[in-house]
């Protein structure tokens, strides 16, 4: 077994400790009223978009999502948190350095061995989920968990979901499809475009992500025989209609996005065995995008 699969099967339980932990870190998460901006790279970056709709959402305050290098510098917020897996991401750890003494900063992360631990003012290390596969899947819906409890709107019914989503088999004809196209609303756009990236990474496959009411404007001349639309949550009116009028496979989003996403990470695995593909090395692909020297050197963290 893959250590990507063994991986994304631990995420319930996971999410189950980053939701219970979410108060002991609230006073380094963004409080309500501030103005915030999420960054990240990769996984990282929907991770964010998906928490900056949520945080919009819930009316917690102005919050955005950028990719890490393409943060705009000119303006202004109170609170800037970068979601990164590694700890060593040149573009997080250049934005980190930019930011100090300007911003205050925090970064979510798995390493606590790593330069973001000096990088940011504050650091939330999520060690327990950390990967050995180049492919994330616990670490990124774990610290999308953390951040979700944080502005309260993680439910135990997200982590039974989960398990639904782990124990189901996948909709029959779906790994034989030559074309994948995830479809979200408000938070869950974040989560269709990450469930594209896994789709990618892991199997190679034709893989399209849109928000779901933009998926008439044009990408829906693609779906025909032998693809498949999968949506990540509550669906438009008549558009699942539509879609099999192509003869194209509709997958429904009858859980919570987030597990939505852990069954698109499973199909990213199926795809890759059914291909002949190790998922737990993609294609051009490392664990980080180290681009040059580190900003600040690795430090080995206090003993408790």
């Amino acid at each position: 077994m893959s250590h990507v699969e063994n991986e994304l099967k631990s995420q319930p339980e996971c999410w189950v400790r980053a939701a219970g932990e979410a108060a002991q870190h609230a006073a380094v998460l963004p409080a309500p009223g501030e103005r915030v901006a999420l960054v990240g790279c990769g996984t990282s970056w929907f991770m964010a978009q998906a928490v900056a709709a949520l945080r919009e959402q819930a009316g917690q305050g102005e919050t955005d999502a950028f990719a890490a290098s393409e943060f705009p510098y000119g303006r202004s917020y109170d609170r800037v948190v970068a979601l990164t897996r590694s700890g060593t991401t040149t573009e997080v750890l250049d934005l980190l350095g930019r930011l100090k003494g300007r911003t205050r900063t925090v970064a979510i992360t798995a390493d606590p061995r790593t330069p973001v631990m000096e990088a940011a003012d504050d650091v939330v290390v999520l060690d327990y989920a950390d990967e050995k596969s180049v492919v994330q899947t616990r670490f990124a819906t774990t610290a999308l968990t953390l951040l979700r409890a944080h502005l309260g709107l993680h439910t135990d019914a997200v982590v039974a979901d989960a398990r639904t989503a782990l124990a189901e088999p996948l909709p029959e004809g779906l790994v034989d499809c030559t074309q994948f196209t995830f479809l979200g609303r408000g938070w869950s756009v974040g989560l269709a475009n990450e469930a594209g990236l896994k789709m990618r990474e892991a199997s190679l496959a034709w893989t399209e992500a849109y928000p779901a009411m933009e998926y008439r404007h044009g990408p829906i001349s693609v779906t025909t025989a032998g693809t498949a639309t999968w949506m990540l949550g509550d669906a438009p009116e008549g558009l699942a209609q539509q879609v099999r009028d192509t003869g194209a496979l509709w997958v429904a989003g009858g859980l919570d996005p987030l597990a939505e996403l852990v069954r698109a990470q499973r199909l990213a695995v199926a795809v890759a065995a059914a291909r002949g593909l190790d998922p737990d090395e993609p294609r051009h692909l490392t664990r980080s995008v180290v681009l040059g020297e580190p900003a600040t050197t690795p430090v080995t963290p206090a003993t408790p």
